[in-house]
């Protein structure tokens, strides 16, 4: 949420968001949103002062009656009816202006950086840097479905009977794997100071609404029904509702990170990334979340640290990966400024999302009104950032993908060994390749 204040006043900022919104793909006019706000602050200003007349007829009601006065407060007791009657139809019109006022307060997009790159969808983002380099099969390699079925480890047709598309079990091997990249990050996490947290993973809409994952995202979410309660698509939701309506401390950035599992509809992605285990409806994420005084400078160098604390763990994954700089008709409403990392899939012969990262300043704070004092004692809305650490089973792709050997079994990055009980690798099942 944007300070409406700044908004009114400054012209500059009305052209910014209109641009931003336009960009974003946000169907919002910032003139209809500063109309709606003149009428209201307009309604308003005559609502309360019917209430006052109201009030002060009222005590001369009451004066008059002492004094014995019928006639003159019978008299009175009439304007008070008739300020009654206009005072109702002005407050009716007030709560609509102020529900559409709300409305459109919600579509409200934060700005973008100076160095987000403009643009339309993921074609336009920016590769920022390139991590190793994509292996070179000398043999006929396989993707990581046809991996995961020869080792036991991944099997989508139970899974689509079961629970309907996109959906999946690992079993065996394909668990264990999934266990131990989560908890690989985990312990990465914590060794930095990161705060590590359990989190609901039903919320209420207020903490998507605060949170800035609603209006624009309801239909990627799953609604419990006739509940006032939502799956989170992310622990970016509960671990920053945590703080919500708080005043905290940040003269230390607050690091947290939860491992949950998340939800997420997929509405609109029909045909588009459905094989295998790309894009699910279920998965599993190791979240970095930072709050921190509203400096744009710290809250940058945050993001510079969260993006490299998932590219520490790609490297330990010894996986190739790309960072692009996030443009902006890829963003999400909330988003200041994104990177977003692709490790390379060998089965799509590119590469693919595995995480985001994020600086929101505090747009996301302002709606969960999550405040600190500055050094003046001033009470002061944090920046907030994101960061997926891992999130599985999507990681398993690149991992199965790149780290298969041409007799059919997959290696286990040295650092996910302890994770794996020791194993340096998994074998193929016997008989492999005497069919070729």
């Amino acid at each position: 949420m944007m300070d409406m204040k700044w908004i009114r006043q400054s012209k500059e900022a009305q052209e910014e968001l209109q641009r931003v919104a336009d960009q974003k793909g946000i169907a919002l006019s910032v003139e209809e949103l500063l109309e709606l706000d003149d009428k209201r602050r307009a309604l308003l200003l005559s609502v309360e002062e019917l209430r006052q007349q109201r009030n002060a007829l009222s005590e001369e009601i009451s004066l008059l009656m002492r004094q014995g006065s019928r006639e003159a407060a019978e008299q009175t007791k009439q304007q008070v009816k008739t300020i009654n009657e206009r005072l109702s139809v002005q407050e009716a019109q007030f709560r609509e202006v102020e529900a559409m006022y709300q409305e459109l307060l919600l579509l409200i997009p934060n700005i973008v950086s100076p160095d987000t790159p403009v643009g339309a969808s993921d074609q336009d983002n920016v590769e920022v840097r390139r991590v190793g380099a994509p292996p070179v099969f000398d043999f006929d390699y396989k993707d990581h479905v046809t991996l995961g079925e020869l080792h036991g480890m991944i099997d989508i047709p139970r899974g689509v009977k079961t629970a309907g598309t996109r959906s999946y079990y690992l079993t065996g091997m394909g668990a264990l794997l999934h266990r131990a990249v989560q908890q690989l990050a985990i312990d990465m996490l914590v060794e930095k100071g990161f705060t590590l947290m359990d989190v609901p993973l039903t919320v209420r809409t207020e903490a998507m609404r605060n949170t800035a994952f609603f209006p624009l995202g309801q239909d990627q979410a799953f609604r419990i029904a006739e509940e006032d309660k939502w799956l989170v698509g992310t622990s970016e939701v509960p671990l920053v509702s945590y703080y919500s309506g708080e005043i905290v401390d940040v003269s230390q950035p607050i690091r947290l990170a939860a491992a949950s599992m998340c939800f997420r509809s997929e509405v609109g992605s029909g045909g588009r990334d459905v094989y295998g285990l790309y894009r699910v409806h279920q998965f599993a994420k190791v979240e970095q979340v930072v709050l921190c005084e509203a400096n744009a400078e710290t809250s940058e160098r945050l993001l510079q640290e969260i993006t490299a604390n998932a590219e520490e763990l790609l490297g330990k994954l010894e996986l190739p990966y790309r960072v692009v700089a996030v443009c902006t008709g890829d963003m999400s409403q909330k988003t200041y400024k994104q990177y977003d990392i692709e490790t390379w899939m060998p089965s799509r012969g590119a590469y693919g999302e595995t995480h985001s990262s994020s600086n929101l300043l505090d747009f996301q704070a302002r709606r969960s009104n999550i405040r600190y004092r500055d050094a003046e004692g001033k009470l002061r809305h944090c920046h907030t950032l994101n960061n997926t650490a891992v999130a599985s089973p999507r990681i398993l792709i690149p991992l199965l993908e790149n780290h298969q050997l041409a007799d059919g079994s997959i290696r286990i990055p040295k650092a996910l060994q302890p994770y794996m009980n020791g194993l340096e690798r998994i074998e193929a099942p016997a008989g492999f390749g005497l069919e070729e």
